[in-house]
C-alpha cells in the first residue's frame, strides 16, 4: 500500500522571537509535536530572513515587535521573494499588538494566533498554514479590520486595489472570501466545485498582487465589498 508522502514528510518549522524564554518555550513545543521539525531559531527579524533564505522552511511563526527588523518587515521581505514562495508566515502577537497585525497581513503573514493560545492551537495553526489555509478567525480579523483598517480607509486619500480586472464572479469570490468563507463553503454559496472555487481564489490573488488569503479579505474590507457589522 502506497503512503502519501505529504502525510508522513514533517513540517519543517522557523521560529523568531526576540525573548529568550518565548522562544525556547515555542521551539520546545514545535520539537516534541506530532508532524512538526524545529529547524531554526532567529532572534530578531534580520536573521529570520536570513535562516528563511537558508533553511527553506515551511512555516515562520514570527514575533512582531523584534529590534532591528521587526517581524512586519521580515514577514514583508520573506513574502516578496519568489525564491520563499511557498514559505508561509504565521504571526505570534499579544493583545496589546493588535494594531500591528494588520500591517503583517498586508505583508503577506497567512495568520495569526495569540502567545498565550493552548499549545495544541498553536500546532493545529502551524498545520493550517502550511496546508494552505489562511488562519483566520472572522471575528477577531473583522474586529482588527473595523478597528484599524475601515478608519484609514475612510480618511485616506490612497487610492484601493483596483479590482476593474476582476470578472463578476471573481468579485462574487472576493465578497465571500472576505467574509471568512473557506473554498469549499464559497463553492456551496455559488453551486460550483471546491476546484473551481480554489481556481477562482487564486486567479484574484494573481490579479491583485497578493501572496495569501490574508490580503484578499483586507482587500474586500477597503473596497467596501464587505462592510463591518453595526455594533
Amino acid at each position: 500500500m502506497s503512503t502519501d508522502p505529504a502525510a508522513t514528510t514533517p513540517v519543517r518549522v522557523l521560529v523568531a522571537d526576540d525573548q529568550a524564554l518565548i522562544r525556547a518555550a515555542i521551539a520546545d513545543l514545535v520539537t516534541y509535536a506530532d508532524g512538526l521539525e524545529l529547524v531554526g531559531q532567529a532572534v530578531d527579524g534580520r536573521e529570520a530572513v536570513a535562516l528563511a533564505g537558508r533553511l527553506r522552511p515551511d512555516v515562520v511563526l514570527m514575533d512582531i515587535r523584534m529590534p532591528g527588523v521587526d517581524g512586519i518587515a521580515a514577514t514583508r521581505s520573506i513574502c516578496a521573494d519568489h525564491a520563499l514562495a511557498a514559505v508561509r508566515v504565521l504571526v505570534l502577537t499579544t493583545f496589546e499588538e493588535d494594531q500591528y497585525v494588520v500591517g503583517a497581513l498586508r505583508a503577506g503573514a497567512s495568520g495569526f494566533i495569540g502567545k498565550g493560545a493552548e499549545p495544541a492551537d498553536i500546532v493545529a495553526a502551524v498545520r493550517a498554514v502550511h496546508r494552505g489555509d489562511a488562519l483566520l478567525s472572522p471575528t477577531a480579523t473583522r474586529a482588527l479590520i473595523d478597528r484599524y483598517v475601515l478608519p484609514v480607509a475612510a480618511t485616506s486619500a490612497a487610492p484601493h486595489p483596483d479590482l476593474a480586472e476582476l470578472t463578476e464572479r471573481e468579485v462574487e469570490v472576493l465578497t465571500l472570501v472576505g467574509t471568512g468563507l473557506s473554498n469549499a463553503e464559497v463553492a456551496d454559496r455559488l453551486v460550483i466545485s471546491p476546484h473551481t472555487a480554489k481556481t477562482h481564489v487564486n486567479r484574484i490573488m494573481a490579479k491583485l498582487g497578493a501572496h495569501d488569503r490574508a490580503q484578499l479579505v483586507i482587500a474586500a474590507y477597503e473596497n467596501a465589498l464587505v462592510r463591518a457589522d453595526p455594533r
